[in-house]
């Protein structure tokens, strides 16, 4: 039985993920941080209790800012595939906090494949890795962007981002582990978190039509961004690991959709009418830097992989409004 141990596995990616793994038979281990409240929502319908059941699904504390449980649970777990979702993901906010930012975000692979290479140095097992890249690593660059772009990020969490790719290419290269970066374009779905602006605009119209609210408060509505299904780009991440020889990958739709064109569908679906009664502008919600258009081009990928997205712009925008209407009870 083939083993996977997964940082950020409480995520939307990390859900997603370990559903897919589960369902391949693999045995999944999951780290989760120590909180007051549970923050294992995502996973509630894998877990088992293990004093009742021998559970598939194992979750351990820890943190990619600790090298030192990193080590431990890679010793202990003895994993085939490690895959690194967690991050301080959060474009906004990393200029809040851009030294956490850069200490999770790169250092924390960094710690990761630190440990996979004393591993390897002292059973003889490889384990293969896989990085959680992010398309606002090429920021400024003109659209669409490809493994050939330059890299010009616009926030703390697209530099953090950049960082961790090049040291991921160079542990692949300097110490021969099979490691992979997936440069993962805007992936959404209903299990998004509610900060980020989709998953605000579909569950803010949930909210509106509960009588909770009247308004939605966004930034920028002019960025354009290629987005895609998580579930569909976690099929993918897993392909890049099955792969016989490790490589670098973008993942995409190849279609860019503005936040406009995003209010629109959702407020059709909803039946709401015209967006604009229900938005309003908040300044604290502009970026410093802003990144106004990402556009994959995931040729390469489509080709090596064989694989390509397969839900729409449209039916993603309705399938996250559909799920957050009845989650507020307004829709059967």
């Amino acid at each position: 039985m083939k083993k996977a141990l997964i940082t950020g596995i409480t995520g939307q990616d990390g859900s997603y993920l370990a559903e897919l793994l589960l369902e391949k038979s693999y045995e999944v281990h999951g780290i989760i941080r120590r909180a007051s409240t549970f923050n294992t929502e995502r996973l509630k319908h894998l877990y088992q209790d293990p004093h009742e059941h021998s559970p598939k699904l194992m979750l351990h504390y820890g943190d990619i800012a600790d090298s030192q449980t990193i080590h431990k649970l890679i010793y202990q777990v003895r994993p085939h595939e490690i895959y690194n979702l967690a991050a301080q993901s959060h474009v906004r906010v990393s200029f809040d906090v851009p030294e956490y930012t850069a200490s999770i975000t790169a250092i924390g692979p960094l710690r990761i494949l630190e440990a996979i290479k004393d591993y390897e140095a002292d059973t003889g097992k490889k384990i293969k890795f896989y990085q959680a890249s992010s398309s606002e690593m090429f920021g400024a660059t003109p659209p669409p962007q490809g493994l050939e772009s330059i890299f010009r990020p616009q926030s703390p969490y697209g530099c953090a981002k950049v960082f961790a790719y090049h040291i991921t290419k160079l542990y692949r290269e300097t110490y021969g582990i099979f490691a992979v970066n997936g440069i993962l374009f805007n992936h959404e779905s209903p299990r998004r978190g509610e900060t980020f602006v989709t998953r605000k605009i579909t569950r803010g119209i949930a909210r509106i039509k509960a009588g909770l609210d009247t308004k939605i408060f966004l930034g920028n509505l002019n960025a354009r961004r290629d987005w895609g299904f998580a579930r569909e780009y976690m099929e993918v991440a897993w392909r890049m690991m099955q792969h016989p020889t490790p490589n670098d990958y973008v993942v995409g739709t190849g279609e860019s959709h503005s936040v406009k064109e995003f209010l629109k569908v959702a407020f059709q679906e909803a039946g709401l009418g015209d967006y604009k009664k229900y938005i309003e502008i908040d300044p604290r919600y502009y970026r410093p830097a802003e990144v106004n258009d990402l556009i994959a081009d995931a040729t390469r990928t489509y080709r090596l992989l064989k694989w390509k997205p397969k839900t729409t712009f449209h039916a993603l925008v309705s399938l996250m409004v559909h799920e957050d209407l009845k989650k507020y009870g307004v829709e059967e």
